[in-house]
């Protein structure tokens, strides 16, 4: 390939959209547990409510809450990803190696979201939200009582979800798409000391919490009793005037270890030899790739 500036364009051209076709190939999954924000400056501080929103009897003025009695910041982070390709392997159009390789760093970029959301649910049991408690914790405050969304035990964590609301149990903030950029023109550094064409993408982007009421994580054996446990737990949620939420969860979140358990648990039409399963199909089920 004669290397000017066309023939140059033309190649960052297609190297674009490789990177394209990887990342619109990308099912993600994180949207199904996540709300999206849009993110405007280098973190963004959720002044959450001391309650869980629900409506009161209005009986002489109006009760206004302040936005600032719980502040919760979530600080964007940044992500790239990059490939280098050999000036000599275009001059001699041996490039077909490449093409994968871009498909492969659209991936990654799409993917990355996901690998953010799942990976801060399984440390909901160690990272604090907006309460000052862990996600998953034993001890949320509500009306001075101590209130748990968790059940303990030594097995692969599975997760209860209602995922119906505005806001869903987690927070995807995004503070920049990713960029696919370029550095390819001969008068770049890397091109003329090195003969390397180098093509990447970055993003700016963050996983949080939301209301720690709309999940139940739980590390005992995935069964019919602790399932039905959980969903009563989620099911029985007041504020702190003792209203209930009328949260009831609608999504089973599993990794790997657990996929055939909510099967038997939530799919099966027939269990114990015969018996009609009475949580079948209860809630729907997501078998996460990004979880054990």
């Amino acid at each position: 390939m004669l290397l000017n500036s066309t023939s140059l364009a033309a190649l960052r051209t297609g190297f674009q959209t490789q990177f394209q076709t990887g990342f619109d190939g990308v099912a993600s999954e994180y949207t199904a547990i996540a709300t999206t924000v849009t993110s405007t400056t280098k973190l963004e501080t959720y002044g959450w409510l001391g309650d869980f929103p629900a409506m009161r009897e209005w009986i002489g003025e109006r009760y206004k809450k302040s936005l600032s009695e719980k502040a919760y910041q979530i600080l964007n982070r940044k992500f790239e990803d990059t490939v280098s390709v050999q000036r000599d392997d275009i001059e001699d159009d041996t490039l077909g190696m490449y093409g994968p390789m871009l498909q492969g760093l659209g991936q990654a970029a799409a993917e990355n979201p996901d690998r953010l959301i799942f990976d801060l649910l399984v440390k909901g049991f160690e990272t604090a939200c907006y309460d000052g408690q862990n996600f998953f914790d034993a001890d949320h405050p509500v009306d001075g009582q101590s209130v748990s969304n968790m059940q303990a035990g030594g097995g692969v964590p599975w997760f209860l979800m209602d995922t119906t609301r505005p806001l869903k149990p987690l927070i995807y903030q995004q503070r920049k798409a990713p960029n696919f950029v370029s550095r390819d023109r001969e008068t770049d550094d890397n091109v003329f000391d090195r003969g390397e064409y180098v093509y990447g993408v970055d993003t700016r982007e963050a996983a949080g919490f939301g209301f720690w009421q709309m999940a139940f994580a739980s590390k005992a054996p995935l069964d019919a009793a602790n399932y039905e446990a959980a969903a009563n737990a989620m099911m029985a949620l007041t504020n702190d005037a003792g209203v209930k939420l009328g949260v009831k969860p609608n999504l089973l979140v599993v990794g790997t270890a657990n996929r055939a358990k909510a099967r038997k648990v939530i799919k099966a039409a027939l269990i114990n030899a015969g018996e009609s399963n009475i949580w079948l199909d209860d809630v729907d089920v997501h078998e996460s790739r990004w979880l054990a």
